[in-house]
């Protein structure tokens, strides 16, 4: 079996790629890999759960596109799950229910994603990795001190998926503008839970013109709109289908920057110096080795700049828990 950098290289020149995911059972994980099983650049797709997941790969190996699927369960077939991959997006992990912090939401996934990623170091270690599974903010500081652990750490090579929340501020923009989403664009920096989220509307395009008491309530819905799905769920599950569609986006854009195409610019949660933390989402562009170039902080206006300010204290606490996760296991 080829490994590492020169099956890396083999698979740039052949132009497709092998993509696994994490979880592939789960809620976010059936969509996603149906939307992978129809993306062009994908040549195989391997799915890995805990159970069920040969069920989803039946179900899936049905779909017309020329996409290969294979399927590994359990702990002792991980290994083989993400062995060579080109892509690795790690879903798997508990959704947060009604009245779950996300400190005891990190308690409970930190152990899963940890497996998964010590799995990576060893038999994929030139992937790109894609973490879905919250809580973001403590979730990849705690994966890259694993990698360190291995010197296996490369920053332009993990991503926490912060995606979803450029969706909704797309999505919740456009319908307030009357504005097709797909013609929105507006940069959301930051982290990926609640005040850490920070939509920057002064640099929305086609422009925002409200008021300030609109743009606090629009700033308010994109930040908390996963609790706005869990409510309207009944306690019955979270985002997973918004959020299967941004992850499929955000893969996208990696596949086509390891392919040598001009992929689209995304934000991400990443190791970062652009402020004062360690791990900040900002604009990224994406080429054949991960992040090409990170584009650091839009321009900002008082209301963001005061924003920033309060995101960067939540950031702190949420990274600090990450690093030390990780140097206890």
């Amino acid at each position: 079996m080829i490994c590492g950098k020169l099956w890396s290289t083999m698979q740039q020149q052949l132009r497709h790629f092998r993509v696994t995911v994490i979880g592939a059972a789960g809620g976010i994980g059936q969509p996603l890999s149906l939307l992978m099983k129809n993306n062009k650049l994908v040549t195989e797709l391997v799915l890995h759960d805990v159970a069920n997941v040969a069920g989803v790969a039946a179900d899936l190996s049905h779909v017309a596109t020329k996409v290969h699927v294979k399927s590994y369960t359990g702990a002792s077939q991980m290994n083989d799950a993400v062995k060579c991959a080109d892509l690795v997006i790690i879903t798997a992990g508990v959704a947060r229910k009604p009245g779950m912090t996300r400190e005891q939401l990190f308690e409970v996934n930190a152990n899963v994603v940890s497996g998964a990623i010590k799995a990576i170091a060893e038999h994929a270690s030139y992937a790109l990795i894609a973490i879905v599974t919250n809580p973001v903010n403590a979730i990849v500081p705690m994966a890259a001190e694993f990698l360190k652990k291995e010197d296996l750490f490369d920053p332009r090579r993990l991503f926490g998926v912060t995606t979803l929340d450029l969706v909704r501020a797309e999505t919740f923009l456009g319908d307030f503008m009357n504005v097709d989403p797909r013609k929105v664009s507006v940069p959301v920096i930051g982290g990926h839970a609640g005040d850490t989220i920070l939509p920057i509307i002064s640099q929305c395009k086609p422009k925002f013109n409200d008021d300030q008491e609109c743009r606090e309530a629009l700033v308010k819905r994109i930040q908390m709109g996963g609790d706005e799905v869990v409510k309207a769920k009944e306690g019955k599950g979270s985002a997973t289908l918004s959020m299967a569609f941004a992850s499929a986006r955000f893969a996208n854009a990696l596949l086509l920057g390891l392919k040598g195409r001009k992929a689209p610019i995304e934000c991400a949660y990443v190791y970062s110096d652009v402020t004062e933390v360690s791990y900040f989402a900002t604009p990224l562009s994406f080429g054949p080795r991960g992040i090409e170039k990170n584009h650091g902080l839009p321009p900002l206006d008082d209301y963001e700049q005061a924003g920033l300010e309060k995101a960067l204290k939540g950031l702190q606490q949420s990274i600090e828990n990450g690093i030390n996760f990780a140097q206890c296991h």
